[in-house]
């Protein structure tokens, strides 16, 4: 992932410097800093790997919108709306959350799947 991700992070970097767009410029440094401490810090042989790079956009979209709530509270709104539009960059770059009809109808189905009838069988079934 990393090195996918990596590569689409300079791409939009570049877009964005041609764009002259400053929030969405510094919300992708901001992810490209966070993944290379990453893999500075794992020794950089493997990369970071698809759950590593999902956590540090987790990490980086929760901590944008704690900062947002924490300028709000002391009322400025002009640095809140930025850390919120840094957060929505951050959460293009995310997967796509489960909604929860699609993670019962996962469920349903490996239920239906295993043949799984009764509370015994949720062994196999989880």
């Amino acid at each position: 992932m990393a090195a996918g991700l990596t590569e689409r992070i300079d791409a939009d970097i570049r877009e964005a410097m041609r764009a002259r767009d400053r929030q969405r410029l510094d919300a992708l440094r901001a992810i490209k800093s966070a993944l290379m401490l990453e893999l500075t810090k794992e020794g950089g042989a493997g990369g970071v790997d698809e759950a590593t790079g999902t956590a540090i956009l987790r990490k980086l979209h929760k901590q944008r919108g704690e900062s947002a709530q924490i300028y709000r509270d002391q009322g400025r709104e002009d640095l809140a709306l930025e850390e919120e539009g840094q957060a929505a960059v951050i959460a293009d770059y995310l997967p796509e959350a489960l909604t929860t009809e699609a993670l019962g109808a996962i469920v349903q189905e490996v239920i239906l799947e295993l043949g799984a009838g009764s509370m015994a069988d949720m062994g196999r079934v989880v």
